[in-house]
C-alpha cells in the first residue's frame, strides 16, 4: 500500500488543521493506522492511532481531547482532526499502516507515507 499524507501547512496558535492520510494500491479500513510526528531534534512519535477492526483509538496525552482521528472509507482516508493548536504541535506529520488490529509501537508499522509539515506560529 502506498500512503499519501497532506493538510500540513501554517496555522495560528489556537487555530485547527486536518491532516490526511490517503492510500493507493489496498484499502486502508485492513490496516491499523497511525499518526506520527516527528519535531526538530527530537525523536519521532505516536500521537494517534486507530483500529482495524473496532474504531478503538489512542491518543498521547499532549494531544488527548484536542486531535481527533477518524476513517473515510468511501474516500479510503484516514484524517487527524486537530483543533486548538499549540506551537509545541510544529513537526512534520507522518502516517504509517500496520497488519496488526491494534498497533502502538513504531515496529509494527509496515507502510509510511511521506511526511506533511504543519507549523503553529504566530
Amino acid at each position: 500500500v502506498q500512503l499519501q499524507a497532506s493538510g500540513g501547512g501554517l496555522v495560528q496558535p489556537g487555530g485547527s488543521l486536518r491532516v490526511s492520510c490517503a492510500a493507493s494500491r489496498s484499502t486502508l479500513d485492513r490496516y491499523a493506522i497511525g499518526w506520527f510526528r516527528q519535531a526538530p531534534g527530537k525523536e519521532r512519535e505516536e500521537i494517534s492511532c486507530i483500529s482495524s477492526v473496532d474504531g478503538k483509538t489512542y491518543y498521547v496525552d499532549s494531544v488527548k481531547g484536542r486531535f481527533t482521528i477518524s476513517r473515510d472509507n468511501a474516500k479510503n482516508t484516514v484524517h487527524l482532526q486537530m483543533d486548538s493548536l499549540k506551537p509545541e504541535d510544529t513537526a512534520v506529520y507522518y502516517c504509517a499502516a500496520s497488519n496488526s488490529v491494534y498497533a502502538r509501537t513504531p515496529g509494527e508499522y509496515v507502510y509510511w507515507g511521506q511526511g506533511t509539515q504543519v507549523t503553529v506560529s504566530s
